[in-house]
């Protein structure tokens, strides 16, 4: 056995398997499991023959062999050399200790939902519901029961907040998602397993969190299963089990950019993007752990998919033709067996037959991917276009950023004169900062050019109006305003790995076309919706208990007189309900917490998130659209 730190990472574990462990302490010890996860950090723990073994004491031992996939998915696999096994803390504690592993389709069976379709099944039972307006296909009865499960874990996630969902409470959803998996509803169980990933890097010190992706997961889980269990037809609610695309014919894709990634626990690397004749975007990913100082090398690193060998620089200006080609849900291409690749000749933006990299407006494009996607399924593999490209005139810079205007283009809106109507203003901030890469200096050399026009792709800043995270820049053709770039570079300069100088830019410039005088753009918590956000945000840190607080607190009625003096009234009216009824406990006759009370709060919150998450959209779609 080979000793390893004691961050060593552990195997996955099946979310069924570490429910049933939970379910099989005692009261007593599922009190002290907390502690006994958190004392875990300083254990020691050993790798050998594909087994991993974790010392819990002096003379305890606990043992995970994981299976062929690499995870632990029977309760056989998790052994303890304690004489209360396998009904024991210390067993339990190390698989609580243990990542989720990803959702797995569920074993076929005759009243299943189909995997593979995504959709329920045709024939319906008697006993399932549907509307008496629906058209689409009945949820099946099992399916309601599971997402009224499902909901009910939520909501008691939700009450106990970020701090007091520990353990216990999370098997009790992992133990729901399970499930709802055997109901054939993998987007609520996708949706609960993001839950549990992100309440345990907000109680993992060394790890980093993100209070807004806790509270984006939750309110999908909630809004998914409220309406499962209540009858909504949509196939869309049901989802389908995420696999590896295999495309029928060969892939003929062509390289557009490459974007340097910084990642959490010292995660470093690069991703090449591509995109194929019919529009569709995939990506080649090499990040590993280094830090930003591998990012930087990364660049020209070497990229091999079975016996193909190139670098990324080549990949990025050039083509390729894959056959037997295996894509990830996201777009991400795998070297599997069977794969063959062949280098190709790429294109530069500007070819007239070359795939749509951007073209005129950038509303139209950017504003498609920032609402929130509150009621749709995720996309199938290679059909999310990841980045925005549009065609800018510099105005200035401000700072590390620059001010441009957006260059009306093909597709773009006219005004009822037929002249191209001038794009609003959209500030360019550096994608990473980090002094090894070069973004920051590629845009302080831009910026001291006003008037030159540049194609730019790159991706929305979410929480930033109007702003964009450039990652590379083109010649935007039918101008001598513009770059001019080597012919080795295809008409694009990667802004993370590329270094833009002198001989680059054009001699002489016109002075732009609209005077610099609009007002930098503003954030989205500039809006008087930071109110809503923050009580939302901090019912899931605090739980009930800390969303009821404003109830009591006289400065309430300041926030809510200050929405409705924004023109935020239904705003304002929800996060006043929502405080009122954290604050309110209702109980029977018997003194008892009544059992709809948890139900009635969860529904009020999801709720206020939900108008939140559209109200915000709705403005940055206002911000974008000048």
């Amino acid at each position: 056995m080979t000793p390893t730190r004691p961050d060593s990472p552990l195997p996955p574990v099946a979310p069924e398997v570490l429910a049933s462990a939970v379910e099989s302490l005692t009261t007593r010890l599922r009190g002290r499991l907390d502690a006994a996860v958190e004392a875990l950090a300083a254990a020691q723990v050993t790798t050998g023959d594909g087994t991993f073994g974790v010392r819990c004491g002096d003379d305890v031992t606990v043992t995970l062999a994981p299976g062929p996939s690499g995870a632990v998915t029977d309760a056989a696999q998790a052994r303890c050399t304690c004489l209360l096994a396998p009904r024991c803390l210390h067993r339990t504690a190390v698989l609580g200790a243990c990542p989720v592993a990803d959702a797995e389709p569920a074993p076929p069976a005759g009243s299943t939902p189909s995997a593979s379709t995504g959709s329920t099944a045709e024939a319906a039972p008697r006993s399932a519901h549907r509307p008496p307006d629906a058209g689409g296909p009945a949820v099946q009865a099992d399916q309601v029961r599971a997402a009224a499960g499902l909901w009910a874990a939520g909501a008691t996630v939700l009450s106990a907040g970020r701090a007091g969902a520990g353990p216990v409470v999370q098997a009790e959803l992992l133990r729901a998602a399970h499930t709802a998996r055997l109901a054939g509803l993998h987007r609520a169980e996708t949706a609960a397993l993001g839950v549990v990933r992100h309440l345990r890097d907000a109680r993992d010190p060394d790890r980093p969190h993100s209070l807004a992706d806790l509270v984006a997961a939750l309110r999908e889980l909630l809004l998914v299963t409220r309406r499962v269990k209540d009858g909504d037809p949509d196939p869309a609610l049901v989802g389908s089990v995420r696999r590896n695309h295999h495309p029928d014919g060969p892939l003929r894709l062509y390289g557009v950019c490459r974007e340097p990634v910084i990642g959490p626990d010292g995660l470093g690397g690069v991703v090449t993007h591509l995109v194929a004749d019919d529009g569709r975007w995939y990506t080649l990913r090499d990040v590993e752990p280094g830090g930003p100082a591998r990012a930087r090398r990364a660049g020209t690193a070497h990229v091999a998919i079975r016996s193909f060998l190139s670098d990324h620089f080549q990949m990025s200006r050039g083509g390729l033709i894959l056959s037997g080609a295996a894509v990830s849900p996201d777009g991400r291409l795998l070297p599997e067996k069977g794969v063959r690749a062949t280098f190709a000749a790429g294109r530069p933006w500007t070819a007239a037959d070359a795939p749509p990299v951007a073209a005129g407006q950038v509303t139209g494009s950017a504003t498609d991917r920032l609402p929130a996607a509150l009621t749709g399924g995720p996309g199938e593999a290679g059909h999310a276009r990841p980045l925005t490209g549009c065609d800018v005139e510099i105005l200035a810079a401000d700072g590390e950023e620059l001010v441009v205007r957006v260059v009306p283009g093909r597709g773009g809106d006219a005004s009822p004169a037929g002249r191209p109507t001038p794009g609003p203003p959209v500030r360019l901030a550096p994608a990473h900062r980090h002094p090894g890469l070069a973004h920051t200096a590629n845009l302080r050399r831009l910026g001291a050019r006003p008037g030159l026009r540049i194609r730019v792709l790159g991706r929305v800043d979410p929480d930033r109006a109007t702003t964009l995270r450039p990652l590379a820049v083109g010649a935007v053709p039918g101008t001598e305003a513009t770059l001019r770039l080597p012919g080795a570079w295809q008409g694009r300069a990667d802004l993370g790995y590329d270094h833009l100088g002198s001989d680059h830019l054009p001699p002489d410039l016109p002075p732009p076309s609209a005077p610099f005088g609009a007002p930098a753009p503003a954030t989205a918590a500039d809006s008087p919706l930071w109110r809503v956000r923050r009580l939302v945000e901090l019912a899931v840190a605090g739980g009930r208990r800390a969303a009821a607080e404003p109830a009591r607190d006289d400065d309430r009625h300041g926030h809510v007189l200050a929405l409705r003096r924004g023109g935020f009234v239904t705003g304002a009216a929800l996060a006043a309900t929502l405080g009122t009824v954290a604050a309110r406990r209702t109980r029977d006759a018997f003194g008892r917490l009544d059992d709809g009370d948890q139900d009635r709060y969860a529904a009020q919150w999801l709720a206020t998130a939900v108008y939140l998450a559209g109200a915000e959209a709705a403005l940055r779609d206002a911000s974008w659209r000048g």
